[in-house]
């Protein structure tokens, strides 16, 4: 059976989107790499960022490759890194950092709460050390969209080089780059840019790229040497994802027929909207405030005792529609998603499926 996906990456694509992974592609051919060039450039364009100041880089492998490949190539041996943390990809750099042993720090607070500039503030001003700060934007744990610009303004004044994982959040919701002081975004090819999974990309400042070099610790992974290769004309370093470049730049075409990510940004805020309305009303009430709440996925608390997640799953997923379960440690929850080809009428189909799943379970329970 067919069925979307409310997920906050991999994502319901477009039917062209798919056909574009049709046509087969060898590596080493100038049209193939025309087009890894035009990515390149566009993402640059849509992280609002210059060519001669910053790069764009595409990785083989998950998201979650891509962070791991920045965190391991420009963390050297003398310096020191900040990771702010309140959900698993948080915690997931963490991880990240101990696997390498990396100098480290871990800020941590609750996963319905946002790291707290005022704090890091004084982390830095106490470990004079620290020179790199690492935070996740849309932390999809929770649903919570952290606040990058007041904390990229302390890490600046700081000094210091800024890390943001962007995973879900980019494509999705403008990111003005430069203007903030990213250095390096880390994102990935199938989450609000709405193509299929196969790639990472990060986004990074030339100067501080250029500072990394031969601090690598891996060879796949080595974020200098995969741009010194792919900067020239487009080759990548090592076999290539070629259909899922394919979709992507597909992706891309669509993103920019739909309006670029000011339109695609409003589509997510209503599907949003009007699913947390919508199911406030039947008693599954949200986890994240609003005022905090970002535009790609939510979280709910479980609407009743005898609720079975397991249940509520299949019953959706029966009826067309697939959601994830709760991440949050000690609180019974479920999450939605709302990006992708996903539109305000699969929310409200959404909406109804569970108010008729609520529905059921009460005559049920009065039989």
């Amino acid at each position: 059976m067919t069925y979307k996906l409310l997920t906050p990456g991999p994502l319901t694509t477009t039917k062209t989107v798919k056909e574009a992974m049709l046509v087969d592609h060898c590596t080493w051919d100038d049209d193939y790499k025309i087009i890894t060039q035009h990515i390149r450039k566009q993402l640059l364009d849509l992280a609002e960022v210059s060519p001669e100041d910053y790069t764009a880089i595409l990785l083989q492998g998950s998201g979650s490759f891509a962070v791991e490949a920045v965190l391991s190539s420009v963390i050297g041996t003398l310096d020191k890194i900040l990771i702010c943390g309140n959900g698993a990809y948080g915690a997931r750099m963490r991880q990240i950092a101990q696997r390498y042993d990396l100098n480290h720090v871990y800020y941590e607070v609750a996963e319905t709460k946002m790291p707290d500039p005022d704090t890091i503030k004084d982390i830095l001003a106490h470990d004079p050390a620290i020179n790199f700060v690492a935070m996740v934007h849309s932390e999809t744990t929770s649903g919570i969209l952290n606040d990058i610009a007041s904390v990229a303004k302390v890490v600046k004044g700081h000094h210091a080089t800024f890390i943001v994982d962007a995973m879900s959040s980019f494509g999705g919701i403008e990111i003005p780059v430069a203007t903030l002081g990213i250095d390096f975004l880390i994102s990935s090819a199938n989450k609000c840019i709405q193509g299929v999974p196969g790639f990472g990309f990060v986004i990074c400042c030339r100067d501080q790229l250029a500072a990394s070099r031969g601090k690598a610790r891996t060879l796949s992974l080595d974020l200098y040497d995969q741009h010194q290769a792919m900067d020239v004309d487009g080759k990548w370093r090592f076999t290539s994802p070629t259909h899922t470049v394919l979709a992507f730049a597909q992706a891309l075409k669509e993103l920019a027929e739909e309006g670029g990510i000011p339109a695609r940004f409003a589509r997510y805020a209503e599907n949003n909207q009007l699913l947390r309305r919508g199911m406030a009303e039947l008693g599954f009430q949200p986890l994240i405030a609003e005022a905090d709440q970002g535009p790609f996925i939510t979280t709910f608390y479980y609407p009743f005792s005898e609720f079975s997640f397991a249940d509520f799953y299949d019953y959706l997923k029966a009826n067309g529609y697939a959601i994830y379960p709760g991440k949050i440690s000690e609180i019974d929850c479920f999450r939605i998603g709302n990006i992708g080809e996903i539109y305000p009428a699969d929310m409200q189909a959404v909406i109804q499926l569970a108010a008729d799943y609520v529905s059921n379970k009460a005559a049920k329970e009065v039989v």
